[in-house]
């Protein structure tokens, strides 16, 4: 996480993809591509561990009901975060015109589809989750078209 910030860090006060590409081979340095590639590690680890967690939560004899409270509660506090607090920190922009969704925005949007999910039997949930994993490139020919 500490190499996440420096590297978020970095890339906030432009020191970096603005000037070069720190994954360019030819034209970085071995420590900006560590920091760099390091940072592709956190995002998906982060969503492993939030599911992970709530799996735990909703483990502990918890009802449905409770579980999908906490979930959604979560999830709609951390759409809020990205939407607000994150977009007006990486654009200073007041009026909120232009939004930027990342990995809070995902792990939001997760935590709300969990809240309905958790009603489901186990069972469903796992056919689920094995049809994402295993179709998730099935959608890779949608593209979006670009407007005049």
């Amino acid at each position: 996480m500490v190499i996440m910030a420096l590297d978020h860090a970095r890339m906030y006060f432009g020191m970096g993809y603005l000037f070069s590409d720190p994954t360019n081979l030819s034209t970085t340095t071995p420590l900006l591509f560590f920091t760099r590639w390091i940072t592709h590690f956190c995002a998906p680890v982060f969503v492993f561990l939030a599911g992970t967690s709530a799996f735990l939560y909703g483990a502990h004899n918890k009802s449905h009901k409770a579980v999908s409270w906490f979930l959604f509660t979560r999830g709609a506090w951390l759409l809020f975060v990205e939407l607000i607090i994150v977009n007006f920190a990486w654009t200073f922009d007041i009026t909120l015109s232009f939004h930027i969704l990342q990995v809070i925005w995902a792990m939001g949007m997760s935590m709300l589809c969990l809240s309905a999910l958790v009603f489901l039997p186990k069972q469903l949930i796992f056919i689920i989750g094995i049809l994402l994993v295993a179709g998730h490139n099935l959608l890779n020919s949608i593209s979006m078209e670009e407007q005049p």
